[in-house]
């Protein structure tokens, strides 16, 4: 993944999740109770759709968009705002990475000579993936840290939901950026959006089709050239 998407990730790491509570209404639960619930919910469904986008202080920008089963299958989209874009498919073990012509040209340094589109698919094993290389493995850390609380009742892709601003001390002594996190509160306590803003960059990802098919098929094998030959 990117260096921005990477530092959002961990912080959602950070620390260990809060016992939530089962009993009664969403509207009973304490921020953190909630919060836990949520994660808890997250973490239970089989198939989800992930889509964020980051912005750096420096006005460059990324995008992208997962379908996963958050085990081993899914499909991402990585387009950056210099116009190069990366697709993927992974099933299992076997990684479809598809780059368009201007992340050839950022990755090799040279221009090329052939203006035509790139639609070639790659086949690679999944073990060649590295941190950095703009790749996923399907999953997602669904885990609560720091200290929240409520906000005030919003609405988020035409669900009612509640903010929860996080913090965290250690973030807090070194001047770090502040998350909100969005759960559904009508329904199961679905989290819908996760926002992050620092000074370094700001990002929002936001979570939907919770449980709906996945439908993950590998590129046709004519548009696929095998690096493990």
């Amino acid at each position: 993944m990117t260096t921005a998407v990477t530092a959002v990730l961990a912080g959602l790491l950070l620390g260990t999740a809060v016992t939530g509570c089962t009993g009664g209404g969403q509207e009973e639960l304490s921020a953190d109770e909630l919060l836990d619930e949520a994660h808890r919910t997250m973490g239970g469904l089989k198939t989800v759709t992930i889509s964020a986008s980051t912005t750096s202080a420096t006005g460059s920008s990324h995008s992208s968009r997962q379908t996963t089963d958050l085990k081993g299958r899914c499909t991402n989209k990585i387009t950056w705002s210099d116009g190069g874009s990366l697709e993927q498919v992974r099933i299992d073990g076997t990684d479809y990475v598809r780059p368009n012509r201007v992340y050839l040209e950022r990755w090799s340094g040279r221009e090329s000579v052939d203006a035509k589109d790139q639609n070639l698919w790659i086949r690679t094993s999944a073990d060649n993936a590295k941190p950095g290389d703009g790749l996923v493995d399907c999953t997602w850390p669904f885990n609560a840290f720091g200290t929240a609380s409520k906000g005030e009742p919003t609405e988020i892709g035409g669900r009612q939901a509640v903010p929860l601003k996080v913090t965290d001390d250690a973030d807090e002594a070194e001047g770090k950026g502040a998350y909100t996190f969005y759960v559904a509160t009508e329904g199961k306590p679905y989290l819908l959006g996760v926002a992050y803003k620092g000074d370094d960059f700001r990002s929002t990802t936001s979570f939907s089709a919770f449980d709906e098919p996945l439908g993950v098929r590998a590129p046709a094998e004519g548009a696929v050239l095998d690096s493990r030959r």
